[in-house]
């Protein structure tokens, strides 16, 4: 077997911390919906970026379901039988810096994009009128909210470190009171570490990223989703220079409870429905990756696709990602 290419991994590990494009579909928290959207961080997630500006493109595709014996409180409702399929794609430029920091690799991005959210349910009762529904639809297409992005990353022999921040800020398509929103309507701050194991002469590769999710409050509902804990990881094996195939799977946790208002008749319902509307979910899938020269420059190319299971206060289903990075220029010293 060929030795794999440090110089061309990097050249392309904007594959790496740039696949941190966020998005968002109806599966957690407050009605459904986090900020962290699992399955961001395949193979050769903690790999030092190259020097320079890169773009990333994510296309990415969910569809998913919850019983009707489980309530989401979604707007001015408490809704039982969602389903959910959103089509979306994001882009991310991005610059990693010549100049080191501790010893690290910085790279700074923000992503932002595109979608179209479709959710079903099969009841609703409004909360303020305590009025029953028997079914409910709604679709909306528009911008995604802001994921400003920056990492530090280390890398020694076959071992290569990371740590992130990123975060929401609230400026997508969002309405309290629609079932279907591409935003999330509140920020939302994210940090979390990874590592990579690369072995450039058997091709053996392993990486993991973990985090946590902090939640501030959305003051149109006043509810508050809790902390969320999320682990990604990949196993894969280069069969060439270019090509790589594997597993990919996440974790996906909420450690503290929700908190909302429960005074008044309505309160009441909303805590008898969700209670403290902890969520968690796990996925597991294919991968295929490939390093491809664009304008002279390598690139990199990731392909996975995740099926959820255990899930519990979100909806379960299907996710597809095809992450696509490209570098565009070369840090100057």
């Amino acid at each position: 077997m060929k030795t794999v290419c440090r110089q061309k991994l990097m050249a392309a590990a904007c594959g790496g911390a740039v696949l941190t494009l966020v998005s968002h579909v109806a599966r957690a928290d407050q009605g459904g919906v986090p900020f962290w959207s699992s399955g961001q961080f395949p193979s050769l997630a903690a790999v030092p970026e190259s020097p320079g500006w890169s773009v990333a493109a994510l296309p990415y595709y969910y569809n998913g379901s919850a019983g009707g014996g489980k309530s989401f409180n979604i707007g001015g409702t408490v809704s039982a039988g969602l389903s959910t399929r959103l089509p979306q794609l994001l882009v991310q430029p991005g610059y990693a810096t010549e100049q080191r920091i501790l010893g690290g690799q910085p790279y700074v991005g923000i992503s932002f994009g595109i979608g179209r959210n479709n959710d079903d349910v099969n009841s609703s009762i409004a909360l303020a009128t305590r009025g029953a529904q028997a079914s409910r639809s709604d679709a909306i297409t528009g911008g995604t909210d802001l994921y400003p992005f920056g990492s530090l990353s280390w890398n020694k022999d076959s071992h290569n470190w990371m740590t992130y921040l990123t975060g929401d800020i609230p400026t997508g398509a969002y309405n309290s009171q629609r079932l279907a929103n591409i935003g999330i309507g509140h920020a939302a701050i994210d940090a979390g570490a990874g590592y990579t194991y690369l072995n450039e002469k058997t091709g053996h590769e392993f990486s993991v990223v973990m985090g946590l999710t902090y939640n501030l409050k959305n003051t149109s509902v006043n509810y508050r989703s809790g902390i969320d804990a999320h682990v990604d990881w990949a196993v894969s094996q280069f069969l060439s220079e270019r090509w790589h195939v594997g597993i990919v799977g996440y974790a996906y946790r909420q450690l503290t409870a929700d908190t909302y208002p429960t005074s008044g008749l309505a309160g009441a319902l909303r805590a008898q429905a969700l209670g403290d509307f902890k969520s968690k979910v796990y996925a597991v899938g294919p991968e295929v990756g490939c390093l491809f020269t664009v304008g002279g420059q390598q690139a990199y190319l990731n392909l996975r696709g995740y099926k959820e299971f255990g899930a519990q206060n979100r909806t379960e289903g299907y996710a597809l990602f095809a992450t696509v990075s490209i570098p565009i220029g070369s840090a100057k010293k």
